[in-house]
This record gives C-alpha cells, sequence and structure tokens, in this order.
C-alpha cells in the first residue's frame, strides 16, 4: 500500500502549472509514506526515469569520471563489446560487470521469471558475456519494487571497477528546505534506507539555495562529510564532481540525481558507479533530448496511453476503475472505497478543463482495464461542467460499449443536464446521491461482479435505473 501511496502523492503534484510550485505541496498519503526520520521529507513528482546508461552518458557529457560502459542488445553484441572493449583494447585486459537494463532497484537480488538469478552479473572469462546475456535479454526481472517483472531488453557492460571505498551522494528537490537538497554519507553501496535506520548520523544533508547555487564552502562541507581528507586529490576531486553533479541536476531539470555508490579508487580518483537520474516531466519542452529517449516499454501501458491525452492517471491494484475531477477530490473517492471495504484500481484526475475526448478516453482505458471490475464517476462539478463528464461517457459507450457497470455520482454545474443526457442515452447506470452512497454502491457490484467472474457466470446490471 506504502508505494501505492507514494505513486499517488507523486500524482497530485502533477496538477501544478508552474516549474517550482510542485516543491511545496505535500498530501497527506506522503506523510505516511515517507517514515524515515533519518532521512528529509520528500515530496513525489511524476517525473521521466531513464536507464543507467542513459544516465552514465549524460553524467560524462557534465564532466563526471564514470566508469567505460557500453550497452547490448543481443548476447552476440555483448559478448562482442567484452572481447572488442575489455579484452582486445591495448595491453590492459580488464573484467567488466554485466547489468539488467529495467527501472527498478533491487537489481542485483532480483530473480528473472525464467529462473535465472540476479539482475547484475561480473564477466571474467570468455563465453560468460554471452551467456548471461542469453538469460536476461527478453526476460522479465521480477525486483522487491517491481514484483510483477519488468522486461528486459538490453544489458550494460561496464568496466569492474576496484573501490577503497564506497560513499553515497544524491541531490533532491526536498519540501521541508523548499528547493534543492544535497545527501551525502561515507557508507555507500548499500541501501541508504537501511544505512538511514541503523545509524542516522552517518545521514548529512546541505540545503541548497537554488537562486545563490551550491557554494565553494557547501562543497567543501560535503566532502568531509564522506571521510575524505581535505587538501588530498580525492578530495579536490569530489569538491569537483559535486560542482558538475549540481549543474547537471538544474541544467537538465532533474527532480533526483542518486548515486550510490560513489567510489574512490587506490589511485585517488572519485568514480560514479551506478547512478539513478529523473527529470521533471514539467520541463519535457525543453528537455526533448532526453525525453526522446523515453523507454515506454518500462511502463504500464495505461499509463503511457493516458498522458498522450493529458491525463493524471496511476494504476493500481484494486477492482474499481476512478474517474474523478481534482486530485484532493480522487484521494478522498480512494479513501472511502477503501473505507467501504473496496480496493481502488486506479487514480484519475479528468482535472477542470477536460474535453468529450479526454473524458472519453479516461474512460476507455477504465472500461479496458482487465482488472477492474467496476467505474466509479465522482464529479463536483465546478470548472468542469457536468454534462461535458456525461457526453464522454455517453460516447465512449456508444463506441466501446458498456461492459461493466457504472455507478456515477453528480454535483455542481450543469448537474440536472447531466442527469437527462444520462436519462436519454440509452445505457443503465447506477446513480449515486452523495459520494458515502456512491463508494458503498461501487463496492457491492463490483464485489458481485468478480464473484460471478470466479464461477463463470455472465452478470448484467440492467436492473439498476436511474
Amino acid at each position: 500500500k506504502v508505494q501505492n501511496h507514494v505513486k499517488l502523492s507523486a500524482l497530485l503534484l502533477r496538477t501544478t502549472q508552474t516549474h517550482f510550485s510542485y516543491l511545496f505541496m505535500l498530501s497527506s498519503l506522503a506523510r505516511h509514506a515517507t517514515r524515515l526520520t533519518a532521512l528529509p521529507v520528500i515530496v513525489g513528482v511524476r517525473s521521466l526515469h531513464v536507464h543507467e546508461y542513459l544516465s552514465m552518458e549524460l553524467m560524462r557529457e557534465h564532466g563526471i569520471h564514470t566508469p567505460e560502459g557500453y550497452v547490448a542488445s543481443t548476447p552476440d553484441e555483448a559478448e562482442d563489446i567484452y572481447t572488442d572493449k575489455f579484452q582486445n583494447a591495448g595491453n590492459r585486459r580488464r573484467d567488466c560487470v554485466i547489468k539488467a537494463q529495467v527501472l527498478s532497484g533491487g537489481r542485483g537480488l532480483g530473480h528473472f521469471k525464467n529462473g535465472f538469478q540476479g539482475g547484475v552479473h561480473m564477466v571474467t572469462k570468455p563465453g560468460q558475456a554471452r551467456e548471461f546475456a542469453s538469460q536476461m535479454l527478453g526476460q522479465e526481472l521480477v525486483t522487491k519494487q517491481a514484483p510483477n517483472g519488468i522486461l528486459c531488453s538490453k544489458v550494460y557492460m561496464m568496466e569492474r571497477m576496484y573501490m577503497r571505498k564506497e560513499m553515497y551522494l544524491s541531490i533532491l528537490m526536498d519540501r521541508a528546505s523548499q528547493g534543492p537538497l544535497m545527501v551525502a554519507s561515507p557508507r555507500g553501496g548499500t541501501s541508504i534506507e537501511d544505512v538511514a535506520a541503523s545509524n542516522p548520523e552517518v545521514i548529512f544533508t546541505q540545503p541548497i539555495d537554488i537562486v545563490e547555487g551550491l557554494t565553494e564552502e557547501q562543497c567543501d562541507h560535503m566532502a568531509s562529510n564522506l571521510g575524505l581528507e581535505k587538501g588530498t586529490a580525492p578530495y579536490e576531486k569530489a569538491v569537483k564532481l559535486m560542482k558538475n553533479l549540481y549543474d547537471m541536476f538544474i541544467s537538465c531539470d532533474c527532480t533526483q540525481v542518486e548515486i550510490n555508490p560513489l567510489a574512490e579508487t587506490p589511485d585517488g580518483d572519485i568514480v560514479v558507479c551506478d547512478a539513478k537520474v529523473n527529470f521533471d516531466d514539467n520541463a519535457e519542452y525543453r528537455q526533448k533530448t532526453i525525453f526522446d529517449r523515453r523507454d515506454y516499454s518500462q511502463e504500464d501501458p495505461r499509463e503511457v496511453e493516458a498522458s498522450k491525452y493529458d491525463l493524471n492517471y496511476i494504476g493500481l491494484d484494486g477492482n474499481i476503475g476512478c474517474m474523478v475531477n481534482g486530485a484532493g477530490l480522487a484521494m478522498s473517492t480512494m479513501d472511502i472505497i477503501q473505507v467501504k471495504g473496496g480496493s481502488p484500481a486506479n487514480f484519475l484526475d479528468v482535472g477542470g478543463g477536460a474535453t468529450e475526448a479526454q473524458v472519453q478516453k479516461g474512460f476507455e482505458i477504465l472500461n479496458n482495464d482487465s482488472n477492474v471490475k467496476a467505474i466509479l464517476v465522482n464529479i463536483f462539478g465546478g470548472i468542469m461542467k457536468c454534462d461535458v463528464i456525461a457526453n464522454g461517457i455517453i460516447n465512449a459507450a456508444k463506441e466501446i460499449g458498456i461492459r461493466k457497470p457504472i455507478v456515477i455520482r453528480l454535483q455542481g454545474t450543469n448537474v440536472e443536464k447531466a442527469k437527462l443526457l444520462i436519462e436519454g442515452c440509452g445505457f443503465k447506470m447506477i446513480l449515486a446521491n452523495d459520494l458515502e452512497d456512491a463508494a458503498t454502491k461501487a463496492v457491492g457490484v463490483a464485489d458481485i461482479a468478480a464473484q460471478a467472474e470466479k464461477i463463470a457466470v455472465d452478470v448484467k446490471f440492467e436492473s439498476f435505473d436511474l
């Protein structure tokens, strides 16, 4: 449920219209979801996530030292990279690490649905790259963050690094400080949440004034917190890396840049060995080159389809589809569904300025979702007119048909006009007097539909009239 809460709180912030207003918003679910007191309170943002190899490319473009690495899409290509780039490149033969490129954390401890264990492996001899890649590519990797599995279409062949010291460094947008925040720890290479729980004293934070930017003094302070000795080459390189990292964070409209581990090598280099970078969706218009590399195969197809129509949609794991106007009303609707013993299948906020076409597409997404057993429409008409919602639903019903029971609660602007449209449309829908009544009916009919499906009985809800 916490994962769902984080996704939902992220959706609230997508409804903002300005670039920085998302820094100050907070939902009650976000407060429940972020319980690590040793870490800053972080508000989620609906962001673009990119693969590790793209994060590494972007860092290299900003003068940040990363290991040598190459992307492969086939087992033969992976083997060729190992042979040509790591074995026959000059006189220095090197091992490399092959990493499954999926948008999920915990890859090393995950497993593929074909039984192959782990999404990260060391390649030390000929033939291994091909063997490992053949087990990864085209298979779904299951992790704690992705229990249903995510398809692996590429692998990243990265130079093996020998690390004298593993550290943690990140920059993110923080609600509490109302701006960028740098987080550092001398204990990297493991889950930062685990470190925060067991040793919160080794988690260091540094708020950054977004107008003034990252200062030399702040970089010095954080380099010392990483356990590096002032005046040494690693210390100076870490300070330079922080400056370049912050420049990338601002210039690329990042919402989070996380490096774990940040490594000090035996010869004194400071190297980014693994990184996660997210970007603000609101900045797509000025970050075209980054957003053009978005991997839609890693995303929920329902969310991808909804985004084409500028709908705020997040898929959840329940069986009651929700269509609501306004993020706060949508959250309340899902809360009361759970109070009544049901479970929402999605967050869908059509907003105040939705067109009939947007409403129709949102309804189609709900109707096509096999997990959805009933649809609850809850509209409080203000800017959003109830008759626009009604027309969108009716048009969708005419084109694709109604296969699932629909519970509708309408109040506000043009509500009487909307009721007349629904009454005359020829489709049977369940009308509710208020939100509690709507939730009770939605939970009830969803349960009936689910039970009927289990015993292969076809149920039609034609006895419910307006």
